[in-house]
């Protein structure tokens, strides 16, 4: 499956203020942000450098992976929902990364609604990217069958 690493990417007044709240993680060499199944504790924004994402079948099969920018947020639809993570995040050597726990981040909110909207956004190109993913992928067998004929 296939996401648009950009649909995690926040525009530049949300990542701005996120920045300024949060607390700095440097990453000398890869770092586990968060695994898939674990309960949200924070955000985490990919400041510089790259992080993967991964999601792995309940059988341990890798099904995913998707290589974030920086400007991204990781674990946000988690966060939002107050459901364990969905992906396992690696930040990647040299990565810099702002880490904003659930209740920094609840404050923001509350105390600037605008920056909540641009939440909101990030939440739909996250959702939209994955439904694409899932089209296209619906699409391939579908075409595979239409040449056998």
């Amino acid at each position: 499956m296939n996401l648009d690493p950009s649909a995690f990417v926040a525009d530049p007044d949300l990542f701005q203020a996120l920045q300024r709240q949060s607390t700095p993680i440097s990453c000398a060499e890869d770092r586990v942000l968060f695994r898939q199944g674990d309960a949200p504790n924070g955000l985490f924004i990919l400041k510089t450098g790259e992080a993967t994402l991964t999601m792995n079948s309940p059988a341990g099969k890798q099904i995913m992976s998707i290589r974030a920018a920086a400007g991204s947020l990781l674990g946000l639809p988690g966060l939002i929902g107050s459901e364990p993570y969905t992906l396992t995040a690696i930040a990647l050597a040299g990565a810099h990364i702002g880490f904003l726990t659930r209740d920094s981040f609840t404050a923001l909110m509350r105390t600037d609604p605008f920056l909540s909207l641009k939440v909101l956004k990030v939440l739909a190109a996250e959702v939209r990217s994955a439904r694409n993913a899932i089209l296209q992928r619906g699409a391939q067998p579908q075409a595979a069958a239409a040449s056998a004929d």
